[in-house]
């Protein structure tokens, strides 16, 4: 691996110096490094920048006021080139209150080319440079002062190869006509991470949710958004404020006494001694609610009798367009999209409801290929399966 060159910036005055230099360029390559052990929030380590000439390392620990690189961040006539971006995004979100666009995400681009569906950054760089990326600093803790130069070699190699991998897939899904593609799926990973689900509908998301009767989802909803709250306001881990099947057992046995609490199988001691007050609290309002006014039912796809053949009919769909637009149909749609679409027309509410999204297959560049071909389905259905689809 070549010996690579950057500036450490630490300080506002270096920080201005160096955004001054990368302004003009027409693409950056960036990546993040982070820790996310015991918080909610990434805490952010250091941000990797490179425009072809000038390599860096921001040290936002050190860096109070970042602002003028958000400003590069969101500047159009820039492309941000991150390399499996869901957990940049994350950090960047989280700690600097934007993300960047445009953006394009070089591992789906990879896919679009058949290279790997997740294919990583250090098997990437070896496929189209040649090049071994030494990935021994990974559980690297981001945080502490001062990093090594052994640290700092391996942040820096992150994004100096990330550059010409992206100008070598870039000409490639050129080619295929299907650029756009990269910058509209990236654009929909960036507005996702700026949409979270509200607290009072989190005990959607927790398994096995679908067990629990009435008086129990309602109890599960109190605590999921109790959980959910105190992890925010506390930037802990959410699972270190309660772990899911402890708040689960909590939800589904309702124990009225201290004593029923103690002896719950998932819960641990520390667990119970902390938080008992505040479980038997939520416990005894679950009880003292009306049926009527808790949650409904959970529900699940597979309790459909049509699920198994929309499904079907669903993938049918995506090997066609898969032969229509030269790609595979994994690109276009996974099972988990597409399930999430029967989630979204089946269900009575789900959490796309709650975050007031709509499904992938019918958002952002798969709208145009998916929606014909939903609407031919729904005009050929002489069955009743697809009569309980929502419009699209």
């Amino acid at each position: 691996m070549a010996l690579i060159e950057f500036e450490y910036i630490d300080t506002q005055k270096a920080l201005v110096e160096y955004c001054e230099k990368i302004k003009w360029a027409s693409a950056l390559a960036i990546d993040t490094e982070f820790v996310r052990t015991r918080t909610l929030v990434p805490q952010l380590g250091l941000i990797q920048v490179y425009d072809g000439e000038h390599l860096a390392l921001i040290d936002p620990v050190a860096i109070a006021d970042l602002s003028i690189f958000s400003n590069i961040l969101c500047d159009e006539s820039v492309v941000k080139v991150l390399h499996s971006c869901s957990e940049d995004l994350d950090a960047l979100w989280h700690n600097l209150g934007v993300v960047p666009s445009p953006l394009y995400d070089t591992q789906f681009a990879a896919n679009l080319l058949d290279m790997g569906q997740t294919l990583g950054y250090a098997n990437l760089v070896e496929q189209i440079l040649e090049v071994h990326v030494d990935k021994g600093e990974s559980r690297t803790d981001w945080i502490a002062r001062p990093l090594s130069s052994e640290q700092l070699h391996y942040a820096a190699a992150d994004v100096f190869y990330l550059l010409p991998v992206y100008h070598d897939l870039a000409k490639q899904v050129e080619s295929l006509g299907q650029t756009d593609w990269v910058f509209a799926e990236s654009a929909f990973l960036s507005q996702k991470k700026r949409t979270d689900l509200p607290s009072e509908y989190a005990y959607l998301s927790i398994k096995n949710n679908w067990k629990l009767g009435a008086h129990s989802r309602e109890a599960l909803k109190l605590i999921a958004a109790w959980r959910l709250e105190q992890a925010q306001k506390r930037d802990m881990a959410i699972n270190f404020v309660l772990r899911e099947q402890s708040m689960l057992e909590v939800a589904m046995k309702l124990p009225d006494t201290k004593a029923k609490l103690f002896q719950l199988q998932s819960i641990t001691p520390k667990e119970a001694r902390i938080h008992c007050d505040t479980l038997l609290a939520f416990v005894m309002q679950a009880r003292a609610t009306e049926q009527a006014d808790c949650p409904g039912r959970i529900q699940r796809l597979i309790d459909f009798s049509a699920y198994k053949k929309a499904l079907s009919e669903l993938k049918r769909i995506c090997d066609e367009l898969a032969v229509e637009n030269n790609t595979r149909a994994e690109v276009l749609a996974s099972k988990k999209q597409l399930n999430q679409w029967l989630k979204w027309c089946w269900f009575d509410f789900d959490e796309l409801d709650a975050m007031a999204l709509q499904p992938d297959i019918i958002s952002g560049w798969r709208k145009a290929l998916f929606v014909p071909k939903l609407q031919t389905l729904f005009a050929k259905d002489n069955t009743g399966q697809f009569n309980a689809l929502r419009s699209i």
